[in-house]
């Protein structure tokens, strides 16, 4: 469909009716977007909905909560009276140890000192502090996890899943045994200064003739892979092509105004990369609204910019747009943030999630009683 938040590649089905199930997006933003993501997960859970997903899609910041929650399935009791028990010790809070530690800045000064790429530092940390050598193989079954990172070489997603990885250009591998926390480096490989992540693969682990055009080396033994959202800024990809309701939790930032733009080419190159992802987001959330709109998918948007006034439900729980706000300019980064700083984001996260499934998806869904933490918004 023209006006679709995806476009279509040559290896695509002819066009059908998607299939029934329900599948999440997780956005990019760093540690700010991981903790607003988990709020969202926390109340999916709490109202029943998590366990019933069919796909969740991550790019960056989103793909660390999901790496968390993948690796955690199936130790899930999935009942909401339990929810302190399982789910918070389980997925929660390593991920809010994750979010008081800073890791790129520490990446980035040993990748200057020291031999080894920035981005293979920061998979090591993913893997002392969250998956403690889990590869692909660790993920469950069922929902299907989709972590994606952007191909540099075909300019093309690259897929991380269980059953196979895959750049449609390239080719598939079935059955990869990646580092999960690899590929969760390979997603949040923010460019200039976290990208690229490279992956040493060997040629034969292909499937046969399963690659567009770019089925040969050196595009099958090095692949050098960046942050998922320059390619899919919302990992809407999988979803949007497969399924009919689809959920979307935008915890990405917003282009701020510049009175004095830098002109030194370095600088003045990021901020015109910024501007560019800034418009893909804007027009891709506009598409994924437009289609709920016209009955294209079923499903619900929430961002962190979001008023939550806007949604116009009676009972929302009390997020004042200024302090929400000030949490949407928490910097895109994954620098250490204080306790209350992510119990807010948490709070800011689930409280949104809940306007967008009463008010759009589950009409009768209870409201709760208040927030994961007493801090509020």
């Amino acid at each position: 469909m023209p006006d679709a938040p995806v476009a279509s590649i040559p290896t695509d089905p002819p066009e059908g009716q998607p299939e029934a199930g329900t599948a999440l997006c997780l956005s990019g933003g760093g540690y700010r977007a991981m903790l607003f993501h988990v709020g969202a997960l926390w109340r999916l859970y709490q109202a029943g909905l998590l366990q019933g997903l069919s796909r969740i899609s991550s790019v960056s910041g989103g793909s660390i909560a999901a790496g968390v929650l993948a690796l955690r399935w199936g130790e899930l009791s999935f009942n909401p009276a339990k929810i302190r028990t399982d789910f918070v010790p389980l997925v929660v809070t390593p991920v809010r140890a994750l979010a008081g530690e800073t890791i790129d800045a520490r990446a980035i000064l040993l990748g200057v000192v020291l031999p080894g790429r920035v981005s293979d530092r920061v998979a090591a940390a993913y893997d002392k502090h969250l998956f403690h050598g889990a590869t692909l193989q660790d993920l469950p079954d069922t929902p299907r996890f989709v972590i994606n990172a952007t191909n540099v070489q075909s300019g093309a997603l690259w897929r991380f899943m269980k059953p196979y990885m895959r750049d449609y250009r390239v080719g598939e591998v079935r059955a990869p045994t990646v580092p999960l926390a690899q590929a969760v480096a390979a997603s949040s490989a923010f460019p200039p200064v976290l990208s690229p992540l490279a992956l040493r693969l060997d040629a034969d682990a292909f499937t046969p003739n399963s690659g567009l055009d770019l089925q040969r080396p050196p595009f099958t033994t090095r692949v050098f892979l960046t942050d998922g959202g320059v390619y899919d800024n919302l990992g809407l990809e999988t979803a949007w092509k497969r399924h009919q309701t689809v959920l979307v939790s935008d915890g990405g930032g917003r282009l701020p105004p510049e009175e004095r733009p830098r002109s030194d080419w370095a600088r003045h190159s990021y901020r015109v990369l910024e501007l560019i992802d800034n418009q893909v987001r804007s027009l891709r959330k506009r598409q994924v609204i437009d289609s709920y709109k016209t009955g294209t998918r079923r499903g619900a948007y929430w961002g962190i910019r979001t008023d939550i006034a806007d949604y116009r439900l009676a009972d929302p729980l009390a997020c004042p747009h200024d302090r929400t706000l000030a949490l949407a300019e928490t910097p895109t980064r994954l620098k250490g943030l204080a306790p209350d700083v992510q119990e807010r984001l948490i709070n800011w996260g689930f409280a949104v999630c809940d306007t967008a499934l009463r008010k759009h998806v589950e009409p009768g869904l209870k409201r709760p009683d208040g927030f994961p933490y007493p801090v509020g918004v």
